[in-house]
């Protein structure tokens, strides 16, 4: 794939590609190297696009997702890894995903609540880490249950035990893994959305996302992020389909 100096000039303006990754999805980044540097899917993503475009990569690791969302806007780094959201893609430009995650409940056995469809009834509160990529997703659908947001993920957990509340929300790995830690809770099976996983980009680089793009779309046709899953291992994750919309509202 030819690569452009407009692209260059967007996505590593110093001859190096500045990027970051979201150190909190337990899926996508599973460590770090000898140097502190993250590993897992995420930033051998971020190590094959640095390859397609020729040159080092500087990859940074957040605590954030917010803090990921704003590398890219502000163009501290030339491309980050994280869950695309309409409300991110106020900030950024997404490609379409590489991998989906499953977001689902989880409840304790004595629950009425034996579908997901059950869920979003006036009177129940859900436990939900606040701004992770689900819960804006919830925000923008739920229409009759509440929302007890936490400010991170063994918070909610730690809430919904505590405030004996109705469900917690979560991706389904994290949530299998907690139950396996609290006997007497059980999940709910389906999802209530999938979590999109996409490179997200400046706005204004316009000619990288479409070369972003078309690298995410190659490495889901080779069976790159397939292979990498079957690498590290993970567990409720898939390869997204090919040819969604990014999202760029």
């Amino acid at each position: 794939m030819p690569i452009s100096t407009e692209v260059r000039a967007q996505l590593a303006p110093h001859g190096v590609l500045s990027s970051a990754v979201y150190l909190g999805n337990f899926l996508l980044v599973t460590g770090r190297t000898s140097a502190g540097e993250p590993t897992g899917i995420a930033p051998d993503i971020c190590r094959a696009v640095a390859k397609r475009l020729e040159v080092p990569l500087d990859l940074t690791g957040y605590e954030t997702q917010e803090e990921v969302v704003d590398a890219a806007a502000s163009g501290r780094c030339g491309i980050v890894l994280v869950g695309s959201d309409p409300a991110r893609a106020q900030k950024v430009t997404f490609t379409p995903a590489y991998t989906e995650l499953e977001a689902t409940y989880l409840v304790s056995d004595d629950s009425p609540i034996q579908d997901i469809s059950q869920v979003d009834q006036p009177g129940v509160r859900i436990a939900s880490f606040f701004k992770s990529a689900y819960d804006h997703w919830l925000q923008r659908n739920l229409k009759h249950a509440t929302l007890v947001h936490a400010d991170g993920l063994q918070a909610s957990n730690e809430l919904f035990l505590s405030e004996r509340l109705d469900a917690l929300a979560g991706l389904k790995t994290g949530l299998v893994a907690f139950a396996k830690k609290h006997p007497g809770l059980r999940i709910l099976e389906g999802q209530f959305t999938g979590i999109q996983q996409a490179i997200a980009t400046k706005k204004s680089n316009l000619e990288a996302i479409t070369f972003l793009s078309a690298c995410v779309e190659d490495f889901i046709r080779s069976g790159l992020v397939t292979d990498l899953i079957r690498q590290y291992q993970v567990q409720g994750l898939a390869a997204a389909p090919i040819n969604q919309k990014s999202l760029e509202k």
